[in-house]
């Protein structure tokens, strides 16, 4: 087996890590929620939304450790309705969902201030975008 090796010592790569994993399963959940209201999506707004949609699941899109079961255990996102979503409860839930995750993503820039600046350079990178897509999402209300 290949062996990973990283310039940070075992707790500092414990603590990074861990913000890592959270901010990953916030995200993760944040793109199927974001096509499971692309897809159930109605209203006079549907067009715009729709595309709005395409485009947070596109900035948000990741792959590590996305298995079900560990979204499920490590999101802090609200629960999405099932069935068809009226476009203004679309925005409602995304401006809460996206103010969830930012919240986390800052709690994770925080906790990796001292650990991986590199890390903490890609979480500001993250939220930078999703505070426009969150700001983008109120304009629609």
């Amino acid at each position: 087996m290949t062996e990973m090796t990283s310039p940070l010592d075992e707790a500092a790569k414990t603590a990074t890590a861990a913000a890592l994993n959270r901010v990953l399963a916030d995200l993760i959940d944040l793109t199927l929620v974001g096509k499971q209201a692309h897809w159930t999506l109605v209203g006079p707004r549907f067009r715009t939304l729709h595309l709005q949609l395409d485009e947070l699941v596109d900035a948000v899109r990741v792959t590590p450790d996305g298995r079900a079961a560990t979204v499920a255990a490590e999101s802090a996102l609200p629960e999405h309705p099932t069935g068809w979503a009226k476009d203004t409860d679309v925005v409602d839930y995304f401006v809460r969902a996206l103010r969830t995750t930012i919240d986390r993503l800052r709690e994770a820039i925080e906790e990796t201030e001292k650990t991986d600046v590199v890390s903490q350079d890609l979480l500001i990178g993250i939220t930078a975008d999703l505070e426009k897509t969150m700001w983008m999402f109120q304009a629609e209300r």
